[in-house]
């Protein structure tokens, strides 16, 4: 009895959790271009040096640049395409907030991120009457994509290295500097004026004199975001209308849940018992894959909701194939308790490399895709980790606290007949 009553209260206090914090998970999700809306920003390149051009191979750079800017966090999909011969057309999504203010607000942040790293500049007060820092020695786009990193030194002090493109810039910059400042500005702002120590002739630099990571990893950040090719000026902003519109996204909301319901009882009438625990821990699963997309601040797309319900699949084929491997024990003579653990043990293997062989699939798609191929790719590797969870450990929890209760120990409630079950 003390096994039945655990898990009644188990099921109970986890969806009272579950009733508790849907509605803040729904309404905190975010929804994508196709399906919210959001805005267009019409961007004309400039060379980032007097007498420059324009190429084809700098426009394209930099639209993925701003791209990789605009979805940082891999879920935010944005669209990012170049037009002509100098303009990059962006848009994306804009879910924060419910008035008018609040979705000014975020607009305004995302058009300040866009255009914030083309004015990153290196400056050194070499010939500055003044003594300011007057003399540009090297841009943003001089250091290469993303090579900014936090390290820490023997002492445990934050430090950010950093790498160019070109060695002997830097070498030559860092030999006349060196015992000078080397400034780093973002938008004519002092971000910080490290002294050069020493020449630096091997293509990297160090700067020290951050307090804490937090600090560190801020510079990182801006050097990062300011390598683009070209400078960028913003021609026009507008908000543009979801693609599908209320009405598609409504019917696809019915549509899942429909599915789900109809699996639900698909579960419980094909496999009873088991398929009673899967209804429950498919449930949780949904839950629990939701909290992350929030936590993960991710942007809900068409190709985010296939891979949701691509999750919910594979979390289906998990339960089935254990109830089955259950099933085919009963069916050789053994007792509950025996099946339970054997049909476990066999469906596990069977379970996790499945998982695994999607979760290379997922990484590939992941680490060789870009825009919504990567979204996807979060979206399918973080349903795996989840179903891990929620469909391989948990329901072989609830079956185990069942079948030791001593209150379902017949075959039928596992969807065996007596005559399937083979004489030991």
């Amino acid at each position: 009895m003390k096994r039945i009553v655990a898990f009644v209260l188990v099921v109970l206090v986890s969806f009272g959790i579950m009733g508790a914090f849907t509605p803040g998970l729904l309404n905190g999700t975010k929804l994508g271009l196709d399906l919210k809306g959001g805005v267009e920003i019409l961007y004309e390149a400039f060379p980032l040096t007097e007498g420059g051009v324009v190429t084809k191979e700098a426009l394209i750079q930099t639209a993925k640049s701003l791209e990789k800017r605009a979805n940082k966090t891999n879920v935010a999909e944005p669209e990012v395409t170049t037009e002509g011969k100098n303009r990059i057309r962006l848009k994306i999504a804009v879910s924060t907030g419910s008035t008018d203010k609040e979705r000014d607000d975020a607009v305004e942040k995302i058009r300040d991120l866009m255009k914030r790293p083309a004015e990153l500049q290196f400056r050194s007060a070499e010939g500055c009457a003044d003594g300011s820092y007057c003399k540009l020695e090297l841009l943003g786009s001089d250091f290469k994509e993303g090579a900014a990193k936090v390290e820490f030194d023997n002492l445990s002090r934050p430090l950010v290295r950093i790498e160019v493109n070109d060695k002997k810039k830097l070498a030559d910059v860092s030999t006349k500097l060196v015992n000078k400042n080397l400034a780093i500005y973002l938008d004519e702002d002092l971000i910080s004026d490290p002294v050069v120590q020493q020449p630096l002739t091997d293509g990297t630099a160090v700067i020290s004199g951050q307090e804490n990571r937090e600090e560190a990893q801020n510079l990182a950040d801006i050097i990062n975001l300011g390598a683009l090719p070209l400078k960028l000026t913003e021609k026009y902003t507008q908000s543009v209308g979801a693609t599908l519109g209320k009405q598609s996204l409504n019917d696809t909301l019915f549509a899942g849940v429909l599915a789900s319901v109809l699996i639900l009882i698909f579960m419980l009438v094909l496999y009873r018992l088991p398929g009673l625990v899967a209804s429950i821990c498919l449930l949780v699963f949904v839950w629990v894959l939701l909290g992350v997309f929030y936590l993960m601040g991710a942007t809900l797309t068409l190709p985010g909701i296939a891979a949701f319900v691509l999750g919910i699949g594979i979390a289906v084929d998990s339960n089935i194939i254990t109830a089955e491997r259950i099933k085919d024990e009963l069916r050789t003579g053994k007792t509950i308790t025996s099946s339970l653990r054997a049909g476990a043990k066999n469906s596990f293997r069977t379970i996790i490399d499945a998982h695994i062989t999607t979760l290379i699939a997922g990484s590939v798609l992941y680490f060789m895709g870009h825009g919504i191929v990567k979204s996807f790719a979060v979206v399918l590797i973080a349903s795996i980790l989840v179903n891990i969870l929620t469909n391989v450990f948990l329901p072989r929890y609830f079956l185990n606290l069942l079948v030791k209760s001593g209150y379902f120990n017949k075959p039928s409630y596992y969807s065996v007949k007596e005559g399937e079950i083979d004489a030991l």
